[in-house]
């Protein structure tokens, strides 16, 4: 039986849990997720577990933040006045917005916290800093 391997494209299902138990993402009730293995569409800590599987093999993967988001940086969370927000923007602590950077790029950040005087926006992704672990198997080898 052929093993996944990079440069192959593969089909797997998957569930992906927090250290807490709560699922953040599924490919459950969806097509299963195709990806090529070594090419960096996927976390590389998840890309690495799925070489070396075989077509109906499962199993349980915990990649750590230095193979998944990163670590939290606090670099990436900036306090914005008030003043400077638009009122019809919402401000509530976990809005997602997009911002445009002095180079013109959009960026996605949510809102950390927010208080009269000011606004903090964090850049980090909202996975950065976690363990992730995940339950996949490998359905197809194309």
């Amino acid at each position: 039986m052929s093993q996944a391997k990079p440069g192959d494209t593969v089909l797997m299902h998957y569930t992906g849990t927090l250290a807490d138990g709560s699922t953040f993402d599924s490919s459950q009730g969806r097509d299963p997720l195709e990806f090529t293995v070594g090419s960096g569409q996927i976390i590389p800590g998840l890309d690495k577990a799925i070489s070396g599987m075989s077509v109906g093999e499962t199993k349980t993967v915990t990649v750590a933040p230095d193979e998944a988001y990163g670590d939290r940086d606090p670099a990436r969370q900036q306090a914005v006045p008030r003043d400077q927000i638009p009122d019809h923007i919402p401000t509530d602590p976990g809005t997602q917005l997009q911002v445009q950077t002095p180079e013109g790029q959009t960026m996605p950040v949510t809102v950390a916290s927010s208080t009269d005087e000011e606004v903090m926006l964090d850049a980090n992704h909202p996975l950065a800093g976690q363990d992730l672990t995940f339950n996949v198997e490998l359905v197809e080898i194309k």
